[in-house]
């Protein structure tokens, strides 16, 4: 069974969970390897974020 955790996150912290996640992929990307799951996670942190501005 897959288990799910919960957290909240201020707009601030969100935005910092974005900016870094986008910087890791960006270092995969530079290093030509694989960004499917850094992908993935980045989706599911937005899609989750509302309608808060970036």
């Amino acid at each position: 069974m897959e288990r799910k955790t919960k957290i909240k996150f201020t707009d601030f912290e969100c935005n910092l969970l974005i900016n870094g996640m986008n910087e890791f992929r960006n270092m995969l990307l530079a290093e030509d390897l694989p960004t499917e799951d850094v992908n993935e996670l980045l989706l599911k942190i937005i899609d989750k974020s509302g309608n808060r501005k970036w």
